[in-house]
């Protein structure tokens, strides 16, 4: 979960959420659109936007070389996995409460 404001600006909602994988083991196909912007800690992070939809769908990001974030929601999963990590704290919705078995990140 990442509560910064540029994914509640990205994502329309109040967190982004993210799974995480090694770019090693993934496949990318098709075509997708560019975004590029400074993260909220100075440091890169590249979007990928579907260009009919412009859903995002998945993410790089220099914090994590190696690494692929895709968005939860591109599963269209209700089962998916809870989140583990929560990151961007100060700037969660009060009325949020991250699942008990969570790693929160106070500082990003």
């Amino acid at each position: 979960m990442c509560h910064c404001l540029e994914c509640q600006r990205r994502t329309g909602a109040v967190f982004g959420g993210q799974a995480w994988f090694a770019q090693q083991r993934t496949t990318i196909s098709g075509t997708s659109t560019r975004f590029t912007r400074r993260s909220d800690a100075g440091r890169s992070v590249s979007f990928r936007f579907c260009p009919v939809c412009g859903s995002t769908v998945y993410w790089e990001a220099e914090a994590f070389p190696g690494h692929i974030a895709v968005a939860v929601g591109s599963f269209a999963d209700p089962t998916f996995p809870p989140p583990t990590h929560s990151g961007w704290e100060a700037k969660r919705h009060h009325w949020i409460e991250p699942p008990r078995a969570i790693a929160i990140h106070h500082s990003d």
